[in-house]
């Protein structure tokens, strides 16, 4: 379930991307919801509503680090929440450090690909998306006292 999840999301987040960059690019907002959703291409070097643009290097190894945590964790995955959590969370890492690879200015320096526009308020994309929804689980997962075994964190003691 869990690389399913990753992925799935992973390739959505990708395709998505290549079309922003082919049909986006250079053109004006589209309206999809007015006054909430529109589609308005930017390139991001930094992190979240593009703070540390001068640090894309750094972000690009703590998305590294946490891809390769991911992977270590999920070894001990035998809840299939946690197991989606944990995807979405591969999958929004994974699609980001993707764009800082592969894209210019150069590797781990790449802006990424953002062309959701949500409430006039900042630009994201699928990878985005799917990291907080990995979030949101995860801190449910968490208050519901669930161990990534599946088991109730109260029946281990």
């Amino acid at each position: 379930m869990f690389a399913i999840v990753a992925a799935v999301v992973w390739g959505i987040d990708q395709i998505s991307k290549i079309l922003a960059v082919a049909y986006l690019e250079g053109a004006d907002s589209i309206t999809v919801v007015p006054g909430v959703l529109w589609l308005s291409f930017l390139r991001n070097p930094g992190a979240a509503f593009g703070t540390g643009a001068q640090f894309t290097i750094v972000i690009s190894v703590i998305a590294i680090i946490a891809t390769v945590v991911l992977l270590f964790m999920a070894r001990r995955l035998r809840d299939r929440w946690w197991a989606v959590a944990f995807g979405f969370f591969l999958a929004g890492a994974l699609g980001n450090l993707t764009d800082r690879i592969f894209r210019a200015p150069g590797a781990l320096h790449g802006h990424v690909v953002d062309f959701l526009k949500l409430f006039d308020w900042f630009v994201f994309n699928i990878a985005d998306l799917s990291l907080n929804i990995a979030a949101v689980m995860i801190v449910i997962r968490a208050f519901q006292g669930i161990g990534l075994d599946g088991t109730r964190e109260e029946a281990k003691r």
